[in-house]
């Protein structure tokens, strides 16, 4: 039932995650769910310094508005200081990083928090973070309840805006055209992967979260050429890669967050090489039979 668990809530943040990244990836904004996950550092620890509480709901809430705050400060270093994207990604992130760790070092006897607990996290302990009721009934892992609500939620969004999502993704010139505001779309967007990072990295941390936001949707690229295909693609290799992660970590007794993200880059090589229309060993075999023909 343990692995059941893990798989599961492993396969509810790949989906949620790999969804975003497909949008991420073609926006050439893939490096942006790894700002947001070091930035919201120190909205963690200020969330606690101001309220007195752990309670996970309220660090959630601080590192979220400090996610939102990310992606802002990247527009604005991007447009306002004509910084290159993957520029204004770096500055912000460091230096929201070095902030939250810096919190960290001052207020260490105070808050009973780390920075590698924060970003590293443990999915082996999702079957010990039980839901129980007032009445002492046990519902389950509570990380399931959050990642299937949180799914729900960017299935939702991605759904009812599709179309302005899409538009905005590859023609925003022709979005504004017919009057959907491609600024507005962004920060929704960016809403949505500060929302997923910060519930996702509690549970899994943050390094598997960026993994599952990359890897997955960069080999459903790599497979084919129609959006909506990538999309379900990224969601059937993000369960993929979830049931042969936890199988790999138990196979060498090692880290399961760090054995899903080396069966990513596995399925992510695979694809690199063999896809059929993009695969660099194919494109070499294609060269050597036409040589041959002529």
């Amino acid at each position: 039932m343990d692995a059941l668990y893990i798989i599961s809530a492993g396969s509810l943040v790949a989906i949620t995650c790999g969804l975003l990244g497909c949008f991420l990836i073609l926006r050439k904004m893939a490096m942006v769910g790894d700002a947001i996950s070091h930035a919201v550092l120190p909205g963690i620890v200020l969330a606690f310094l101001f309220s007195g509480s752990r309670d996970s709901v309220i660090m959630l809430l601080g590192a979220g508005i400090i996610g939102i705050l990310t992606t802002v400060l990247i527009e604005f270093f991007h447009k306002k200081g004509n910084l290159q994207t993957d520029a204004a990604i770096g500055v912000t992130f460091t230096s929201l990083f070095a902030l939250g760790v810096i919190l960290i070092s001052i207020y260490a006897n105070e808050v009973d928090l780390d920075q590698d607990c924060v970003l590293h996290g443990e999915i082996a302990y999702v079957p010990l973070d039980l839901w129980i009721t007032d009445s002492g009934t046990i519902l389950g892992p509570r990380v399931l309840y959050v990642s299937g609500f949180v799914l729900l939620l960017i299935l939702s969004f991605i759904i009812l805006g599709y179309k302005e999502l899409y538009l905005t993704t590859f023609d925003p010139a022709f979005a504004t055209a017919i009057g959907i505001s491609t600024v507005l779309w962004h920060y929704l967007l960016m809403a949505a992967v500060s929302l997923t990072t910060v519930a996702s990295f509690e549970s899994v941390g943050a390094i598997l979260v960026v993994a599952l936001l990359i890897a997955p949707p960069a080999t459903a690229y790599l497979l084919t050429e129609s959006f909506p295909k990538m999309l379900f693609i990224t969601a059937v290799l993000g369960i993929i890669v979830s049931i042969m992660g936890y199988y790999l970590a138990a196979w060498v007794d090692g880290s399961i967050a760090g054995a899903m993200s080396t069966v990513a880059g596995l399925l992510f090589l695979l694809a690199f090489l063999f896809s059929p229309s993009e695969g660099l060993a194919i494109k070499k075999w294609r060269s050597k039979e036409m040589k041959t023909e002529i």
